[in-house]
């Protein structure tokens, strides 16, 4: 299991390299990693601004970022009509790339 600083490290890379072929705007983590409180079998919350919605192309930063990270990913596409006590989380809990 990596720690935060590894994740949000691995995870800075992964945006320079490829916001530009994806339209990545922002990209962070959210959720028990960010608080510090995962577990051995917990997955990361990733959350992504991205300038075109496209769910192929989320699907593909999602396989990814599970090759490049060896662990689950759950993702959420950062939006405006997004569940509001999922936004609250992110606000809160995220940290940004």
């Amino acid at each position: 299991m990596k720690t935060k600083t590894e994740y949000l490290e691995l995870l800075r890379l992964y945006k320079q390299q490829m916001a530009e072929r994806y339209g990545i705007i922002r990209l962070g983590i959210f959720g028990s990693v960010s608080r510090n409180e995962q577990k051995e079998d917990s997955d990361l919350d990733v959350c992504v601004e991205m300038k075109e919605p496209d769910g192929f192309i989320l699907l593909n930063i999602k396989y990814e970022l599970e090759d490049l990270l060896k662990c689950k990913i759950d993702i959420v596409r950062l939006r405006d009509n997004m569940n509001a006590l999922l936004k609250r989380n992110i606000d809160r809990d995220g940290i940004y790339v």
